[in-house]
């Protein structure tokens, strides 16, 4: 192996999975628009410079690969990619999907499709929500700090929230392992959980008590769009809530454990962990 590509390697799951790389002694390189300076690990690269491309992927034959952000059709520019990597001599790409999006021609669901085909060795991570979203500068963790409250449109429908650094360590081993995976992993947490009882999690291990309010899905729309979304980006969100209320992330799989040889990580683990966060 000569060496791995990490797209957004800055990022949520990125820099985790560099990390980790790093630690089991692979040679790796962090893509990202805003290289440090000094670091011979990082690398300038721009979805929106494909001049940036070919020198990020000189010397390595595997990449992780993270869609362009806030591209309606990132189907192009990524297929552009993949046949510059199999030329560069690339052999394994690792995508970074979503539960939430369905395979089709267009948009995100058309990027596991051209995966397959540019590439003879693959994998598709298929991650339910993050339990990062609960910390941060996601808009349910605003809700939690500032009015202890988490407003959704999912009602009573459950999701297998699970942690970064779980969906990293599965990315980790997709990259590394002999043997290429050369399918779709679906990954989840330990446990599918209702927003209404993640927020009981939450007031349990901190003290602090946060509830979740359910709103219709018109009215999340219209709560996103206040934000200033764009109405079609506002309402393509809200429908991901529906869709979890009628029960399409009401779902647990083995992957973690069976492919990393340790259990996945609960929500109540991660909860005790960032409490501050919360409080």
């Amino acid at each position: 192996m000569s060496g791995v590509l990490v797209v957004g390697g800055t990022g949520t799951t990125g820099r985790r999975v560099v990390t980790s790389l790093r630690e089991r002694g692979a040679a790796v390189r962090v893509a990202t628009r805003t290289p440090a300076d000094g670091n011979p690990e990082h690398v300038r690269f721009d979805w929106g410079a494909p001049d940036t491309h070919g020198q990020a992927m000189a010397g390595v034959d595997r990449i992780y690969l993270i869609a362009p952000n806030g591209v309606a059709e990132p189907g192009p520019p990524v297929d552009r990619f993949l046949a510059e990597a199999r030329r560069a001599g690339v052999r394994r790409v690792v995508l970074l999907s979503s539960s939430a999006v369905p395979e089709g021609t267009s948009g995100l669901g058309a990027l596991p499709g051209l995966v397959r085909a540019a590439m003879p060795e693959w994998c598709v991570l298929r991650p339910s929500w993050f339990m990062q979203n609960f910390v941060g500068e996601h808009p349910v963790a605003a809700g939690v700090r500032e009015h202890g409250e988490i407003v959704t449109a999912t009602g009573r429908g459950r999701v297998g929230f699970v942690d970064a650094g779980d969906i990293a360590e599965v990315a980790v081993r997709a990259l590394l392992d002999p043997v290429p995976h050369n399918t779709d992993h679906v990954v989840t947490g330990p446990e599918a959980l209702s927003y209404a009882e993640a927020a009981a999690v939450i007031s349990g291990v901190t003290g602090r008590t946060v509830r979740h309010r359910a709103v219709s899905t018109a009215e999340m729309t219209a709560r996103f769009a206040a934000t200033g979304m764009p109405p079609e980006y506002a309402a393509m969100l809200a429908g991901l809530d529906e869709d979890i209320r009628h029960g399409a992330e009401d779902r647990v799989s083995p992957v973690v454990p069976t492919v990393t040889g340790r259990p996945a990580r609960s929500f109540t683990a991660f909860v005790s962990a960032h409490r501050n966060a919360f409080t």
